[in-house]
């Protein structure tokens, strides 16, 4: 394997080749975000997580293909800026969670709810509901049988962390128990994790540190 997730921004995709789906992740933006193209290898079906910015960019990485859905992570301003365009370019429908579907710019087509499931040709990803870093943060886990785990987590966790939760003692709480039990305690060790913005890491490698988290409250 020859993917790293390593990516940086202006840089091509980093292209993950698994027998029954193809991820491709690309940063865009000042704010170094990640955006990721998953394309069913059987359909040819394409599914975008978190259309964040330089639309010409992710238009181009999506290519002739298409996307059928474009999945919102959250509603914070830096991970739905290209969104408008991307759907006019490509007619895709638009999937997020209801608490947050006020904050982005285009009508949401499709709302989500915790163990809810989004297609992409023959593929099924499961959305988890991850309260805290916004009211209606979403992680994807796709299980993809021999080719292992693979969780697109948003900003809801990171290298090192959960995401941003503004020092409220209350939100972090909410977030850092929902990442224990909703992605620790269900998604093996070997699990890849996509985040929202940075490197990618794993379920195993994070979670010897939740105590820590917990103990310096972010």
């Amino acid at each position: 394997m020859t993917y790293t997730g390593d990516v940086e921004v202006g840089g091509p995709a980093d292209v993950r080749e698994l027998p029954a789906l193809t991820i491709s992740k690309l940063a865009v933006s000042e704010m170094a975000n990640n955006a990721y193209l998953l394309r069913c290898t059987a359909t040819g079906e394409g599914l975008l997580i978190d259309a964040a910015a330089e639309p010409a960019a992710l238009l181009e990485l999506i290519g002739d293909g298409g996307v059928r859905t474009v999945v919102t992570t959250h509603g914070h301003w830096d991970h739905h800026r290209a969104l408008p365009e991307v759907v006019a370019a490509t007619g895709a429908d638009t999937v997020a969670h209801p608490a947050d579907t006020g904050d982005l710019p285009v009508p949401v087509t499709r709302p989500v709810e915790h163990g809810d499931t989004v297609r992409v040709g023959e593929q099924t990803l499961e959305v988890i509901h991850l309260r805290g870093h916004t009211p209606g943060s979403i992680a994807l886990v796709w299980r993809g049988g021999d080719a292992g785990t693979h969780v697109f987590t948003g900003d809801s966790l990171f290298p090192g962390g959960v995401g941003n939760t503004q020092k409220d003692p209350a939100r972090f709480a909410s977030l850092v128990d929902d990442v224990e039990e909703r992605l620790f305690g269900t998604l093996p060790d070997e699990t890849w994790v996509y985040p929202g913005h940075g490197k990618d890491t794993t379920i195993g490698t994070e979670r010897p540190h939740l105590g820590e988290w917990r103990e310096r409250g972010w």
